[in-house]
């Protein structure tokens, strides 16, 4: 990846440091990693290194490894899409790249640097993956895919590539971040969890038949027996009839819909509880995830009496503050208040949602037709209105 434009990261390794007290050889002791490449890196001998020796000096520096990676905030004003052009070029590159310094990369080592990583994503913290993404997936293309481990990785990381470009309105990276986790899925359900994922990129493009048709392929093929099905089973298959409820109701099938979401909905009831497979937070699926996908099937029917209904018997307090369940929730319960012309109620339910992930409401177009519709019909804009419009970037 090339360095940053504005400081090397020779200059942030040498800062970090000598802030933490530390000589060139108290570091290499701290992290093992070699003094001789800590000094080449210090004296920018070499202009990078691989992703688990910048995670080993990051953890013996007490800092997060973006830090050391990227140097300052890429702020608000970028060009929409600009931030991720080294993610395109990381996903487009051909595997192998030429080796940098620093140890090889193993399984284990990206395993754990991507566990570091995840924080990132179920927090919405996209300047930052946009900085350490790269790195990922350079080196994931460099591990050995005959080794099940690696793969395993490899594949964890395209599909949460494939939801965070999705996410930020990068399709056609994000197609092919998916397309490359399909065809490299561990086993069955592991696929099914990318098409989960499909599904959503195809909702978000508006091909809605495509999305509809391909969830009912999977959910055909991975339908479990209720009363002997795994959580893993009940979950997996959950989501794919959420994903076939949701093209349904927004392509006018609402009989198809309500027929998905029933199914959901006894998946739910046999699991009993909310179920995170292989803590992937990506994939959790229970009774609340069934209450917060109705309330989003009242939105798009038109009902937000029944909106907020639903939103009332939805534990929000219980709920983490992702953009994957909680916050597009939340978004509902706004759009439901300004139909219903309780716009102060709107303006407060988006004022938690940008206090929760300021960088994932941006990037809303759904956040902007709410606010647009507040702005129009008032007359005058308190102070915490003119913030959100900022925040959301509406245009003048």
């Amino acid at each position: 990846m090339p360095e940053s434009s504005d400081t090397h990261i020779g200059d942030r390794l040498r800062e970090a440091r000598k802030r933490r007290g530390l000589t060139q050889r108290a570091l290499a002791s701290a992290s093992g990693v070699s003094v001789s490449l800590i000094r080449k890196l210090e004296q920018q001998e070499l202009r990078d290194t691989r992703m688990e020796t910048a995670r080993a000096l990051a953890v013996a520096l007490r800092l997060p490894t973006s830090a050391l990676l990227h140097h300052g905030d890429a702020g608000e004003g970028a060009e929409p899409g600009e931030p991720w052009a080294q993610v395109r070029a990381a996903l487009a590159a051909p595997p192998h790249a030429p080796d940098l310094a620093g140890a090889e990369p193993t399984a284990g080592g990206l395993s754990d640097a991507l566990r570091d990583t995840e924080r990132l994503f179920a927090s919405d913290r996209f300047t930052e993956l946009a900085t350490v993404l790269p790195h990922l997936l350079r080196d994931a293309d460099a591990l050995d895919t005959d080794d099940a481990r690696a793969r395993a990785v490899r594949v964890r990381l395209l599909q949460l590539t494939g939801w965070l470009l999705t996410q930020n309105r990068q399709f056609d990276a994000a197609a092919h971040a998916l397309d490359q986790a399909l065809i490299n899925a561990v086993d069955r359900l592991d696929g099914a969890a990318t098409v989960t994922t499909q599904c959503w990129l195809l909702l978000r493009t508006g091909r809605l038949a495509e999305a509809r048709t391909l969830a009912e392929q999977w959910a055909d093929e991975t339908e479990p027996r209720l009363s002997r099905a795994t959580a893993d089973e009940l979950s997996t298959w959950g989501w794919l009839m959420l994903r076939m409820a949701a093209a349904s109701v927004r392509d006018a099938r609402e009989g198809q819909a309500a027929d998905a979401l029933r199914m959901a909905g006894a998946a739910a009831a046999a699991l009993g509880r909310e179920h995170t497979p292989g803590e992937d937070w990506l994939r959790t699926f229970g009774p609340t995830t069934v209450v917060l996908k109705s309330a989003e099937h009242e939105s798009v029917t038109g009902r937000p009496d029944r909106v907020l209904e639903a939103a009332s018997r939805v534990p929000i307090g219980d709920l983490r503050p992702t953009s994957n369940n909680r916050n597009r929730h939340l978004l509902d319960v706004a759009d439901a208040h300004v139909r219903l012309r309780r716009y102060a109620d709107a303006v407060d339910v988006l004022q938690e949602v940008r206090a929760a992930s300021p960088q994932w409401l941006p990037q809303q177009r759904y956040a902007r037709d709410i606010l647009s519709r507040v702005v129009r019909r008032r007359r005058t804009l308190t102070p915490e209105m003119r913030e959100l419009a900022d925040a959301v970037r509406l245009p003048l």
